[in-house]
């Protein structure tokens, strides 16, 4: 992976060329592969003067970029799409604590690292992605899909497809209902999926929507913002998909709709660590929050932001009861589901 540069705006140019230069400076390796956020970046650099390199990778690839980089590492943000990369991340000391009022005020604790002994959180949460269920609205009651557990029930034999089961999405979907059903009862789950499945484990989300628009399946999970990508589109083969497709966010009536993070941190060894909070604040903006929203069809954490995405909106006619567990034990869950998925023979 090399650093490529994009979106560079006027730098500032008081006192040394060579060290403004460098203080203009930000590093940043990411997992957010959405063209959409070139956006995102070239406002930040307009706005702040502020050039931005980037690496991109998967969350388990920059972790090991960074781990392998230590005290070398150029790295000043890193931004991550899974709540458990954060946790793992910040548990091998992979990030710096973070001081910042501005953060502290606008994301919800629950959406924040652990907080050291000065009460400085070592990464933040900036959107989320309910993962939800897909039916055909034809062959499926609602009902019959209300529930994460109900993936498991006789009624939807052969039904069900879904993505790889260690891919970290359903790892951390797994992990949260590993810590509301216990081993046991998490084991039986995973094991009746398995015998409900239409087919083997294979494609990302939107493959598993149109499965259930082609008739593969007549079940499927998937993020919310992949469905809103097709929600949004104008073509007519995406029109088809929706006229067969309908939502149900699970656990209505129980814990709650399984939500995932994606976040940012400050690398533990950067070198332009102030701008990497400045960045980082600038994600928390009602302008980059709005982006996460209408750009790439994410829910919006900030306090006080307005979701105006239509096709949001209209998934939840209101909104919608999202699980509450902390992401540490969502994080600590996920070797035993590995093993659970291994007994349970679940791809």
């Amino acid at each position: 992976m090399n650093f490529k540069q994009f979106a560079i705006g006027g730098l500032w140019i008081l006192g040394s060329a060579c060290a403004m230069a460098q203080d203009a400076t930000l590093n940043i390796y990411s997992a957010r592969h959405y063209p959409t956020d070139e956006a995102l970046y070239s406002n930040f650099t307009k706005a702040t003067g502020i050039k931005i390199n980037r690496v991109d990778s998967d969350d388990a690839g920059i972790l090991a970029r960074l781990r392998a980089e230590g005290t070398a590492s150029p790295a000043d943000v890193i931004l991550l799409v899974d709540a458990s990369r954060l946790w793992r991340g910040e548990v091998d000391g992979l990030f710096q604590p973070i001081h910042s009022p501005v953060l502290d005020k606008s994301i919800p604790v629950q959406l924040r690292g652990k907080a050291d002994p000065e009460g400085r959180s070592s990464w933040f949460g900036f959107s989320t992605r309910a993962r939800v269920i897909v039916h055909d609205k034809v062959k499926v009651r609602k009902e019959d899909v209300a529930t994460y557990e109900s993936l498991a029930n006789p009624v939807n034999k052969g039904r069900l497809c879904i993505r790889s089961g260690s891919h970290p999405y359903n790892l951390s979907l797994f992990g949260a209902v590993l810590e509301h059903l216990g081993p046991q009862k998490a084991e039986d789950w995973l094991r009746g999926m398995v015998n409900n499945l239409a087919r083997a484990p294979k494609g990302g989300d939107t493959d598993q929507i149109k499965g259930v628009a082609s008739g593969e399946c007549a079940i499927a999970v998937t993020n919310t913002y992949y469905l809103a990508r097709i929600m949004r589109s104008d073509a007519a083969a995406d029109k088809a998909i929706m006229d067969r497709v309908g939502v149900v966010f699970p656990n209505q009536s129980s814990w709650g709709t399984h939500v995932n993070v994606a976040g940012g941190a400050v690398a533990r060894n950067a070198p332009h660590a102030a701008n990497a909070v400045k960045f980082l604040e600038y994600l928390a903006s009602p302008q980059a929050q709005d982006h996460f929203a209408n750009g790439n069809n994410e829910w919006p954490v900030a306090k006080g932001v307005v979701i105006s995405n239509p096709a949001l909106q209209a998934m939840t006619g209101g909104g919608f009861k999202s699980e509450n567990l902390p992401v540490a034990v969502v994080g600590m869950n996920q070797v035993k589901v590995q093993q659970l998925l291994d007994k349970a023979g679940f791809k």
